[in-house]
Parts: C-alpha cells; sequence; structure tokens
C-alpha cells in the first residue's frame, strides 16, 4: 500500500504536468488571432486567457466523466498505466511545441490512455465504441464544421459591412474579437482542462481513493485548472505564431468570425460530452474565415504539416504509452526508469528550443508567402478599398486603423 501511495502521487503529479503543458501548447487556440490582429497585446492576452481557462474549468464534468468511465474500462486498470499514457502525452505535446505545430494535446491523452491500455490488459481494456462516437467522429467532423461556420460567418459580416468604411467598423471588431476570444479560453478550460480532471479521477478510482463513477472532487477540479491556467499564462509563443501569422492573414473581422465559430462547437461539444481537439477545432475555423475573405489565402504548406501532425499524435502518444507501460510492468525499477526517460526527454526537447527561442516579441513575424498562395493572391480579386491586398502582408495600424502594408510577399 505505501509502494501504491507514493505512485498515486507521482501520476497526480505527472497529470498535473500534462495539463501545465496542455495550457502552453493550447494558449494558441484562443488568442493567435486576437494578438495576430493587433486586438490585444500578447501578455495581455494569455493573461486574460488564463483566467477564463481556470473559470471555464468549474462549468461542467461531462467530459471528466467521458475519461475516467468511457475511453477504457476501469476494471483491471492500474496506476502504472495511467502513469505510462500521460508519459506518451507530455512527450508528444513537447515535441509539436517545439516545432511549433498546434496538434491535438487531448488527442496525445488519448493516445497515450490507448496504448498503454493495450499493452497492460489488451484490447478488453479499451471501449472502442466510445473511442469511434466520441472521440474519432468528433475529431473529423469538428474542424470541418468549425471551418464551415467561420468561412460563411467571415462572408456575411463582409456582406453586412460592405458600405461601411473599413476604419470605422475595424475598432469595433476588435473589441467584439476580444469578446470571442474570452468565450474559446473559457471553453478551453471547459473542455481540455476536464480531461486531466478525469484522468486523475480515474487514477483515484484504480488506487481505491474513491468508488468508481464518482465525480471529480473539489480539489481535483482546482488544482487541474490552476494548472492549465498557469501554463496558459506562460504563453506558447511558437504555436501562437503559427496560428496567427503562419496559416493565413487574418483582419479583425475574421478573427471575430474565426473564435465565434470555434467557441460556439466547443461550448456545444463539452456540453455533450464529447471530448474534441480545441486545436482542430480552432484551426479549422482559422482556415475557414482565410479562405472566407474575398482575396484571402491560406498557406497549404504550413496547414499540411499540421493535418500530418494531427494524425501521427493518436499512433504516435500511443506507441510511447504502451513502451513506458512496457517499461511499468516491469516493477518499481521500470516506473523509476520511465520517470528519468521523461525528464530527460523533457530536458532535450527544452535545450533544443533554446538554440531557436520564440517570446513575446518574436511572436507575431512578417511571413513571406509561398508558390500558391502568390499565385492564388494574384487572381482573385481583393476587396474594394484595399489595394494589390493578396501581395501584401499587412499588421495592424495603431489606434483601430486599418491594416497597413509593410512588404510584398515573396516566393
Amino acid at each position: 500500500m505505501e509502494h501504491l501511495t507514493l505512485l498515486l502521487g507521482i501520476v497526480i503529479i505527472t497529470a498535473l504536468v500534462f495539463d501545465f503543458t496542455n495550457g502552453f501548447h493550447d494558449t494558441a487556440n484562443a488568442m493567435a488571432t486576437t494578438i495576430s490582429t493587433g486586438a490585444l497585446k500578447p501578455k495581455t492576452a494569455v493573461a486574460m486567457s488564463a483566467v477564463l481557462n481556470l473559470v471555464g474549468a468549474f462549468l461542467s464534468v461531462e467530459v471528466a466523466k467521458t475519461i475516467s468511465g468511457g475511453i477504457i474500462n476501469e476494471q483491471g486498470i492500474t496506476t502504472e498505466v495511467i502513469f505510462a499514457a500521460l508519459v506518451g502525452a507530455i512527450l508528444w505535446n513537447l515535441l509539436t511545441w517545439l516545432l511549433g505545430l498546434p496538434s491535438s494535446s487531448s488527442h496525445a491523452l488519448f493516445g497515450g490512455l490507448i496504448g498503454a491500455t493495450l499493452m497492460s490488459v489488451g484490447s478488453s481494456g479499451v471501449n472502442g465504441d466510445v473511442i469511434i462516437t466520441k472521440v474519432l467522429l468528433p475529431a473529423v467532423a469538428a474542424p470541418v464544421v468549425a471551418g464551415l461556420a467561420a468561412l460563411l460567418a467571415t462572408r456575411l459580416t463582409y456582406r453586412v459591412g460592405r458600405r461601411a468604411d473599413e476604419k470605422a467598423t475595424a475598432k469595433g471588431y476588435r473589441a467584439g474579437q476580444i469578446a470571442s476570444a474570452g468565450l474559446v479560453s473559457l471553453a478551453h478550460g471547459t473542455n481540455d482542462a476536464q480531461k486531466t480532471m478525469g484522468v486523475i479521477t480515474l487514477a483515484l478510482v484504480t488506487g481505491n481513493v474513491i468508488a468508481p463513477g464518482s465525480n471529480p472532487p473539489l480539489w481535483v477540479i482546482v488544482s487541474a485548472g490552476t494548472a492549465i491556467a498557469l501554463g496558459t499564462y506562460l504563453g506558447g509563443w511558437r504555436i501562437i505564431r503559427t496560428m496567427g501569422k503562419g496559416l493565413t492573414e487574418l483582419r479583425p473581422q475574421q478573427g471575430f468570425a474565426a473564435q465565434t465559430g470555434a467557441a460556439t462547437v466547443i461550448l456545444a461539444s463539452s456540453h455533450l460530452g464529447f471530448s474534441l481537439s480545441t486545436t482542430q477545432v480552432c484551426s479549422g475555423a482559422v482556415m475557414g474565415a482565410g479562405v472566407g475573405r474575398k482575396g484571402g489565402v491560406v498557406r497549404w504548406s504550413t496547414a499540411t504539416r499540421m493535418f500530418i501532425a494531427w494524425g501521427l499524435t493518436l499512433p504516435a502518444a500511443a506507441l510511447v504509452g504502451a513502451g513506458a507501460e512496457y517499461l511499468t510492468g516491469r516493477g518499481p525499477w521500470g516506473v523509476g526508469a520511465v520517470a528519468v526517460l521523461l525528464v530527460a526527454g523533457s530536458g532535450v526537447i527544452w535545450s533544443l528550443s533554446r538554440r531557436k527561442p520564440v517570446g513575446v516579441h518574436s511572436v507575431t513575424p512578417d511571413e513571406p508567402a509561398g508558390v500558391v498562395t502568390t499565385a492564388v493572391a494574384a487572381v482573385t480579386p481583393p476587396p474594394a478599398g484595399s489595394a494589390a491586398e493578396g501581395l501584401w502582408t499587412t499588421i495592424p495600424a495603431p489606434g483601430g486603423a486599418a491594416p497597413e502594408p509593410t512588404r510584398p510577399a515573396t516566393v
């Protein structure tokens, strides 16, 4: 029992570390477009997102129930299995953060759980129907739905305001974008913080601390919400840069449409208990808003890298989780070895990130468009009153004025 108590403590701490990485990995979901359009300063944006992530963690426990008693069977699952699953999720989160790819922290966690469970007890420990209905189907449908919603909202916004002065309306759209970004942050806390709550609750069940089917205790809710909020406050600047400027150039109207569409999808799924990826939803909304503006284009080279990362997340995290479970199953020395590998792997990734650091001052660099972007923009008429918009990189002007061209994009 003493060993189990110690291991349970290690698992809870590791789960909170995952929640922390989830926070800085997914900050871009809520704030990348707000920062890129100049609606909020970077530090203000991440501070606001952190507070609302914490608040969102208290709004529901439906997703936590899906994790703790839905994806895998509680019977036969040991605390070592959960520890191994978290190792797979954390390492994948850190690797994709290093590469600046907005992959899914949620799917990294699911992959780790599935791989570790398969290694431990076999296919009987995994609920395939729940994975299909509440993980895989939402993973495919949610970004498409969010993208279509953002595309339609962007076109409607430009149509309604086509006779209005763009300089006069930009400030109002930025204010609306701040409100919609806050809604996304709230939704992120409601959905993603619950995943860690579910993992900790599952660990408490396997350790016979609480009964199967129990809701997360209050201290679990508070600690998970605090961990994701702290991670959010640090800001995942690498992924914010990719989401804010790497996919497409957004104006305040587009940012508002993208964030409103994403928040609606996330909140609806949280209410239904669908544990979807907020990263995929927000990325789909950004791309939808990008093509929704006349003359707007998406950098498909960046989007392709992102799609590949999405496809690899579940199997890659599952492989690491299975390997970690193989070691933890050898006994206490295996648990210690996995812990050392986790710390060493995290340290190596952090050291590599210091070679080309990305911070608050370099989070929105001007990034030249590629061949496809330049070609599409050259043949697509820009919106009225916007000179050669498709061939220019824009930055927000101070005081809510319209964006100003800075330099031509290069091939």
